[in-house]
């Protein structure tokens, strides 16, 4: 290593994001910014990288036939979108992901919708086995720019705590 990076990677602080287990008490509600929009690019580079063959992604006259204005975006990159919107308040300080529960598509999303997403802590509790962690559940909601629910769901990840007990 050279010693202009060596001096740089000497001078560097690690920043920590997120919260600890202690910060999600339950009714806690986190309102996710920046939001997202998404556009017909994103639904079909994303549609063609995941081989979601269903045409109703990206075949505008096809989607038109069955009753909508346009393509539609794929749910699973509206759900990965709003997933995403939440990281940074829920589970950027580390953890294991332990998986998703209630997943459930409101109404279809087009291209030039913009998403955002809220979060409530349902469920939490100190995990058994390892000390240093404790187990968050959010539900969380993703909205179009109308306000109008897109898309909710439960996940749980296991989430540091500020102080582990010995």
């Amino acid at each position: 290593m050279n010693s202009e990076l060596e001096a740089k990677l000497a001078n560097a602080k690690q920043r920590y994001y997120g919260h600890y287990y202690e910060d999600f008490e339950i009714g806690r509600v986190f309102e996710h910014h920046w939001g997202r929009a998404l556009n017909e690019g994103d639904n079909s580079m994303f549609t063609t990288l995941t081989l979601s063959f269903n045409p109703h992604y990206y075949n505008r006259e096809y989607a038109m036939a069955h009753g909508h204005p346009d393509v539609v975006i794929n749910p699973m990159l509206v759900f990965d979108t709003v997933f995403g919107l939440s990281v940074e308040d829920l589970s950027e300080r580390g953890g294991a992901f332990l998986g998703v529960n209630e997943l459930t598509y409101h109404q279809p999303v087009y291209p030039g919708d913009t998403l955002t997403a809220k979060s409530t802590v349902v469920d939490r509790r100190k995990s058994e086995k390892r000390k240093e962690f404790g187990i968050a559940t959010w539900h969380t909601q993703g909205f179009n720019q109308k306000g109008e629910l897109v898309v909710d769901f439960k996940r749980t990840n296991m989430i540091p705590v500020r102080e582990p007990e010995s």
